[in-house]
């Protein structure tokens, strides 16, 4: 993988997760997952911890619900790859702790152009749904889409996962 990374998109369980993680352990490269998610219940706590079981040892994690373009600056390095993993979660985050999602996108992608080392990004696409019934989810929808785009003009490559299957959009 070179240049600024990868955008791995797809629906929920669609195997971007999982294609991503197998890009990352094929770079042979010392391996950094930055996640977004946060435990608030029993269901997340667990899926938390299924999802470090099958990252193994071979993975350090980096908890970063929020700040992540400051993640990205303290640990990028040309002989490291980043999982970040997901983006869907910390618009979730940005909009719950009332950040303001244009400029934490804008810190994102300015840390993606200066990134020593690869990236690859892993979000759910939202724009395949139904409209939102409420103005929180339409908001929801909207944000996450608008940070997708930034982030696959971003990428060097962006691939939409369905079934298991990569679909290569970009790159």
């Amino acid at each position: 993988m070179s240049g600024h990374g990868l955008l791995v998109l797809g629906g929920a369980r669609s195997g971007k997760s999982r294609y991503a993680q197998g890009r990352a352990e094929a770079s042979g490269l010392k391996r950094l997952f930055v996640a977004t998610a946060q435990a608030f219940d029993d269901e997340m706590r667990d899926r938390i911890a299924r999802h470090r079981e099958e990252r193994a040892d071979a993975w350090a994690t980096v908890e970063a619900p929020l700040d992540l373009a400051g993640t990205i600056s303290a640990h990028s390095a040309h002989d490291t790859i980043l999982l970040i993993d997901c983006l869907t979660l910390w618009t979730t985050n940005l909009i719950l702790g009332e950040r303001d999602c244009g400029d934490a996108t804008a810190g994102l992608v300015d840390a993606i152009g200066a990134a020593a080392g690869p990236l690859i990004f892993v979000a759910n696409e939202v724009g395949f749904g139904i409209v939102p019934d409420n103005a929180l989810a339409r908001r929801f929808r909207d944000e996450a889409g608008i940070i997708n785009q930034r982030i696959a003009a971003a990428a060097d490559e962006v691939q939409l996962v369905a079934a298991g299957l990569p679909l290569r959009l970009k790159g």
